[in-house]
């Protein structure tokens, strides 16, 4: 049986360990470190709050569904299954995501970025 496990690992990539659960936006952090702290929970919503310092980043994460407001201004690379992007998000800006599988960030900027991610519980 061990044979068998070590042999379709190995033709499959290690596939079966890439499987693992990723992390929530909370639990995920940056060279050790959480980059997001709960604001405010309850029965329908949490309430998270973000903050990038230039060069600090986001690991491999995945989202619920989600709002997001932008407080500070950042200039974030964003890697996801789709490819790399670099997008500038102004103070005042906002998103509805679905969701999403995983994505990684990184402040590439000169400023520290700063948002809120407001996540409603499934009812």
């Amino acid at each position: 049986m061990r044979s068998l496990l070590a042999a379709l690992l190995v033709l499959t990539g290690g596939a079966a360990a890439a499987e693992a659960p990723l992390p929530s936006p909370l639990e995920a952090g940056w060279q050790g470190k959480p980059v997001c702290e709960k604001l405010s929970e309850n029965a329908a919503v949490r309430t998270l709050r973000c903050t990038f310092a230039p060069g600090t980043g986001h690991e491999r994460h995945f989202h619920a569904p989600h709002w997001g407001y932008i407080l500070t201004d950042a200039t974030m690379r964003i890697t996801n299954a789709q490819g790399t992007s670099v997008r500038q998000l102004k103070a005042g800006d906002w998103w509805w995501s679905d969701g999403f599988a995983w994505h990684e960030a990184l402040n590439i900027g000169t400023t520290t970025g700063i948002y809120l991610i407001v996540e409603p519980k499934p009812r």
